[in-house]
């Protein structure tokens, strides 16, 4: 599955068609571009979200993309581990396990702060 992983990726973000398969598209180069072992699949797949989800795995789930209704979330499963020193962290923070990231329309992408974090990420994988 992994090999068609990328292309199926492609399709659930161009089937936004707004800023959020915008936003997806552009978290997806700096998940990739931190950590260039990093394998992409879809994962979860349901009748409520056929195409199933992208997911960014290295040894272990490294983040989760999705696209809701008015966010971008990033899920880091591991990030009550993590440090988060610039404070990226604004969801699921009552989890004792997962924190995340929603972007909302027009906020700016924290790009080499989110890059520490994917590493931070990837580090606790491997």
């Amino acid at each position: 599955m992994a090999g068609r992983a990328p292309q199926e990726i492609d399709a659930i973000i161009s089937k936004s068609g707004d800023w959020r398969g915008e936003t997806l598209s552009r978290l997806r180069g700096i998940v990739l571009g931190a950590g260039p072992a990093v394998v992409e699949e879809v994962k979860w797949r349901k009748p409520s979200r056929p195409e199933g989800v992208p997911v960014w795995s290295l040894d272990g789930i490294v983040c989760i993309g999705e696209m809701l209704k008015n966010a971008v979330r990033l899920t880091f499963p591991k990030g009550a581990q993590m440090k988060d020193p610039k404070k990226l962290f604004n969801a699921r923070l009552d989890s004792s396990s997962v924190r995340a990231i929603d972007f909302r329309e027009g906020e700016r992408v924290p790009e080499a702060a989110l890059r520490a974090l994917i590493l931070e990420a990837v580090g606790l994988n491997t």
